[in-house]
């Protein structure tokens, strides 16, 4: 499964958008803005991970309240890389993130989002 460095960014703002995409330029990490009508497809299809299907269907629900990014072929040097010099740069967080992982590989975005939100509400409360 050959998979180059990417990012996918959910519900993400217009000018957080160039700044993102200008920071990954700089480290060789492709850019994918998702729109809310592919929240169908699964993570490793939006991803461009070979072998995984498109769906033809089209999402029809509300978009996500909060920003979410998933990292895709990213060692835990560049995530690490990543993040460090997101902080830096200072942008305003993305409360939900993730890596595309075998075990997620064939959710939806809506699947992950779910998932993460309930993470994110935990350790809020802890």
């Amino acid at each position: 499964m050959k998979n180059h460095k990417k990012i996918l960014l959910f519900h993400i703002g217009k000018e957080k958008q160039a700044q993102l995409k200008r920071l990954c330029l700089t480290m060789g990490i492709q850019v994918i803005f998702v729109e809310k009508k592919q929240y169908t497809q699964t993570l490793g299809a939006l991803a461009g991970i070979q072998g995984i299907p498109r769906s033809p269907s089209v999402y029809a629900g509300e978009e996500f309240p909060l920003e979410m990014l998933v990292f895709s072929g990213l060692d835990s040097d560049a995530l690490d890389n990543f993040l460090k010099k997101y902080k830096e740069m200072q942008l305003s967080p993305i409360p939900l993130k993730a890596v595309l992982t075998p075990h997620n590989l064939f959710w939806s975005p809506q699947k992950l989002y779910e998932e993460l939100l309930k993470e994110h509400a935990y350790f809020k409360n802890s």
